[in-house]
């Protein structure tokens, strides 16, 4: 009988696996939801956010240089003669004054605000990076979780239905049907379960570890991809279409297009150096100023206050800065090309990425179609080996390859699945594409 044994013991851990799939789906936890609770908890993305706001506060600093400056001073002074003397005073003065300053003519002004624009440009672009990451990061977590589950119900699928084909070799050792062969072939494949078992069951929960410090909780159940499956398609099939679009968003290249154009603004700035600064000055005062005799006597105490005010022009022409100016534009001008060279660096890479990301999907996607085939062959291939057996023309150990391909070939089908999600994702990211809605639309594939 172990024909009916072994064909019944192929439906069971599907069965024990979707019951368990059902008991949990309540509990689950999409992926989106997951990204909304990383964004708010993730230190390293939050750490860039906080360097764009800087930023931000940067730009406003620097735009302060083509505006007036208004500054409120005021003081306070008594001078007291020690010892007294009658021709000695002590005088209590107060004085208060606003100052005002305006830059009429700087040529670094311009370019250095358009420097600090660049740097909240450049801000942003790596905060851009920055996200696209932290959605890889938790997309990759989060199916990296389903996987190692699959795994280790593919390993208590085997080991079980192994130990059931052990069982019966055992019987049929016993009423001399069967050699000791065949136990000990089926033994020693249950042991090699049991350690496969106990592998993936760490796996699943160092992968859980994982996604867990990605969100901040304990116990993260992620959802599984919802049944039919139905894999994501990309919007281009043109390698070419993903390299042209990366090369003008990828995040990465408009960073070091921002790297060039700073650059360009230092030379100008240091240029600058070179030429007059016209600035204008206003003062407005007021002083309070009283005496009084040092010996208190006939005579009295004078007060007295007086007001100024005055406007001015400053220009300042730098004659001689001892090479220093001249030596800072060769600086900027080897800058320059630094940052074009790391420009044309930036666009190689990140246009080989996208490529290598385009036949990663595209690769992945037909080894899905080879594994559905694979699979469908392998049940078939169990099917025949079990009848085989059953009429004498086939030994257990070819049962017991056939029911190990089938599960093998089981969760390598569903590994070939996420990989096609997280790929799909990261292709995105190679060509500068990758945005949160792009977690909305793999999140439709999931389970509800």
């Amino acid at each position: 009988m172990p024909f009916v044994t072994a064909a019944r013991l192929t439906l069971q851990p599907l069965a024990v696996a979707a019951s368990l799939l059902l008991a949990g789906v309540a509990q689950a936890q999409s992926l989106q939801e997951l990204y909304d609770a990383a964004r708010g908890y993730d230190a390293t993305y939050l750490a860039t956010r906080n360097s764009a706001d800087a930023a931000a506060a940067r730009v406003a600093q620097a735009e302060a240089l083509i505006k007036p400056s208004l500054y409120l001073s005021s003081s306070g002074t008594y001078a007291r003669t020690d010892p007294p003397s009658m021709s000695a005073y002590n005088t209590r003065t107060l004085q208060a004054g606003l100052s005002g300053k305006y830059s009429v003519y700087n040529a670094s002004n311009i370019p250095t605000i358009d420097k600090a624009r660049r740097a909240y440009a450049l801000a942003q672009a790596d905060l851009d990076a920055q996200e696209q990451d932290l959605i890889i990061r938790l997309a990759t977590a989060y199916f990296d979780v389903l996987a190692a589950k699959d795994t280790l119900t593919t390993s208590r699928a085997n080991k079980a239905a192994i130990s059931e084909q052990l069982a019966s070799a055992k019987r049929n050792f016993e009423v001399g049907t069967a050699t000791i062969t065949d136990t000990r072939e089926a033994q020693a494949r249950y042991d090699l379960a049991v350690a496969q078992e106990l592998a993936a069951d760490n796996d699943l929960r160092v992968k859980r570890v994982t996604l867990d410090q990605f969100v901040g909780r304990v116990g993260v159940e992620p959802k599984s991809l919802a049944v039919p499956v139905a894999l994501p398609a990309l919007p281009s099939d043109n390698v070419d279409t993903w390299v042209a679009t990366a090369d003008d968003q990828h995040p990465g290249v408009r960073r070091a297009r921002l790297g060039l154009e700073m650059a360009q603004l230092d030379t100008q700035i240091a240029r600058a150096g070179d030429k007059p600064t016209l600035d204008a000055n206003a003062t407005l005062g007021g002083q309070n100023t009283h005496t009084s005799p040092a010996i208190i006597a006939a005579q009295q105490g004078t007060a007295g206050t007086g007001k100024s005010a005055s406007v001015g022009l400053t220009l300042t022409y730098p004659i001689y800065t001892g090479g220093l100016t001249q030596n800072r534009i060769k600086e900027t001008l080897v800058l320059e090309d630094k940052a074009r060279n790391d420009l044309d660096f930036a666009r190689r890479s990140v246009a080989e990425g996208t490529r290598r990301a385009f036949f990663g999907v595209q690769s992945l996607k037909a080894q899905v179609a080879a594994y559905e085939a694979a699979e469908s062959s392998t049940k078939l291939a169990l099917e025949a080996t079990q009848l085989g057996y059953k009429v004498g023309v086939r030994v257990n150990l070819d049962v017991l390859n056939a029911q190990t391909q089938l599960f093998t070939t089981q969760r390598d089908l569903a590994k070939a699945r996420y990989d096609v999600v997280v790929n799909s994702l990261k292709l995105r990211q190679a060509s500068g594409q990758l945005r949160p809605e792009d977690v909305a639309a793999a999140n439709v594939l999931l389970a509800k």
